[in-house]
């Protein structure tokens, strides 16, 4: 029964992730799932999510974990690394991947990057035209 329900959970949270057009935290998810799971199995399911190359997580300028869906190919069998831009608002706190943004970087000879993480803060499009009206 365990492993149903675990299962039921691991998919409508994944559905849950996949649908929201900002990156969620811990805490958001289990707001809008409090049904259907305790608190530790969604931090394993968010695990399992994360091993299995499904999600990634953001860490934002103030030291929360927020999770989104990764944009790549599944039937493609080489690892993708979130080289891409999020970008954090300060005044309501949602965080957004912006994939069409390439960062880039010049680092020293014999560093070897394994992984990159640019985050950018200020306001969303949603919290500028707030404040312009």
């Amino acid at each position: 029964m365990k492993t149903t329900r675990n299962t039921t959970a691991k998919s409508a949270i994944l559905e849950l992730i996949k649908n929201s057009e900002v990156a969620l935290s811990h805490a958001e998810i289990q707001k809008m799932n409090q049904e259907l799971c305790d608190r530790v199995t969604i931090y394993r399911i968010l695990d399992r999510l994360v091993n299995e190359d499904v999600i990634h997580k953001i860490a934002t300028p103030d030291g929360t974990i927020k999770y989104a869906a990764c944009n790549h190919n599944p039937h493609e069998h080489h690892q993708h690394i979130h080289n891409h831009v999020h970008f954090s608002c300060e005044k309501c706190h949602s965080v957004t991947c912006l994939d069409a943004v390439k960062p880039s970087y010049t680092i020293p000879e014999n560093y070897l990057v394994k992984e990159v993480n640019f985050t950018l803060s200020g306001l969303c499009p949603a919290c500028v035209e707030s404040i312009s009206k």
